[in-house]
């Protein structure tokens, strides 16, 4: 099956976090099955990659520049919403996957180029969509969490088929006997106020802060000095093999004050049997689970602060939740194979559905 993945976030190297992990992982599943996976995503332009695929654009004659770093074609242009067609032209989609960004009106575009629609629903920032979802013709959806399916049920109603995030385990399991309390993300909406001030409170914690969200030089600047005043607080860059920061870590931190679909990280860290304090914010809950500690994102930071002190001094307490937590990870919903097959049956479904009209 050829399969187009759409959508209007950045796609790496010029975008990183979960979104673009997951769509990576499931493309990589669906070519390792002999399927055609390729990506349309909007070009940023910035950086050395930028610059190169502006060139290539301005001394072109496609509004369409393509690369394969990622082993299958990932297709950019400043407005994807406005070469659909030409994309299209080029890959011939029998499915196209249309997430987050603009997601309505790049999904009219397939649809006006015949091709069905499997929307995959992976935040609840619904004024993002460019419009309303249900209005979509023969769509099909998928939802990341159970939260994420209600949220578009009460708001669009909308029935979703819920697939959490594809995880590749292997990417993220090793032997965790690190130092540190980690908080991967250090941006205001996964709670990086909170963070500061748990380990402002927790002096003879080590935390790494972990950049997961490419930030500005702005925001690194204005970042700096707060961390420098925390001198148990290390900051690193984001990672491409997150592995390496696993294997340092012994608590998870995810505090995040905005509505999670899901909350990836938490389950990559879980792979590794890492317990993962976290706040009670949308489908975060879903993934911790067992293993781990739900708290209300609301809460001072001297509770957080003292979880945080008892999972990482209590030996007991922690064995107990790693062990929870490499158990919540094999779980069979978060069975890679289970998962990309439930995603190639709605895929077959939407396909299927234009075929018989």
């Amino acid at each position: 099956m050829r399969v187009a993945f759409a959508g209007g976030n950045g796609y790496p190297p010029e975008a990183t976090g979960g979104v673009q992990s997951s769509t990576d992982h499931l493309a990589r599943a669906l070519l390792a099955q002999g399927h055609a996976p390729a990506v349309l995503a909007p070009l940023y332009g910035a950086g050395w990659f930028g610059l190169k695929a502006r060139l290539r654009l301005k001394l072109g004659r496609s509004a369409l520049v393509r690369d394969r770093r990622a082993g299958y074609p990932v297709y950019r242009a400043w407005f994807p919403e406005t070469v659909v067609a030409d994309f299209v032209a080029a890959v011939r989609p029998e499915v196209a996957v249309v997430q987050c960004h603009g997601t309505v009106p790049i999904a009219r575009a397939f649809a006006a180029a015949g091709v069905p629609l499997v929307i995959y629903l992976r935040n609840v920032e619904f004024h993002e969509l460019g419009g309303d979802p249900a209005a979509l013709p023969g769509a099909r959806f998928i939802a990341n969490s159970a939260f994420t399916a209600q949220a578009y049920r009460e708001r669009f109603g909308i029935s979703a088929t819920v697939i959490p995030p594809t995880i590749d385990r292997a990417a993220y399991t090793v032997e965790a006997r690190g130092p540190f309390v980690t908080f991967v993300n250090p941006v205001p909406e996964k709670g990086l106020e909170l963070a500061l001030e748990i380990a402002a409170l927790c002096p003879e914690i080590p935390f790494l802060f972990v950049e997961s969200w490419l930030l500005s030089p702005a925001q690194r600047a204005a970042l700096a000095p707060r961390l420098a005043a925390l001198p148990n607080v290390s900051f690193e860059r984001r990672s491409a093999d997150m592995r390496r920061v696993l294997a340092r870590t012994r608590v998870m931190l995810a505090p995040s004050r905005w509505a999670e679909a899901w909350g990836r990280v938490a389950s990559e860290a879980q792979c590794s049997g890492i317990p993962v304090i976290g706040s009670a914010r949308g489908g975060l809950p879903e993934a911790i689970g067992p293993g781990g500690v739900v708290l209300p994102h609301d809460a001072p930071a001297a509770v957080w602060a003292e979880e945080v002190r008892r999972i990482w001094s209590d030996a007991a307490a922690h064995a107990a939740l790693s062990a929870a937590a490499r158990a919540h990870a094999a779980r069979p919903e978060m069975d890679p194979a289970r998962q990309v097959a439930a995603f190639l049956a709605v895929l077959g479904e939407a396909a299927g559905r234009r075929a018989a009209a």
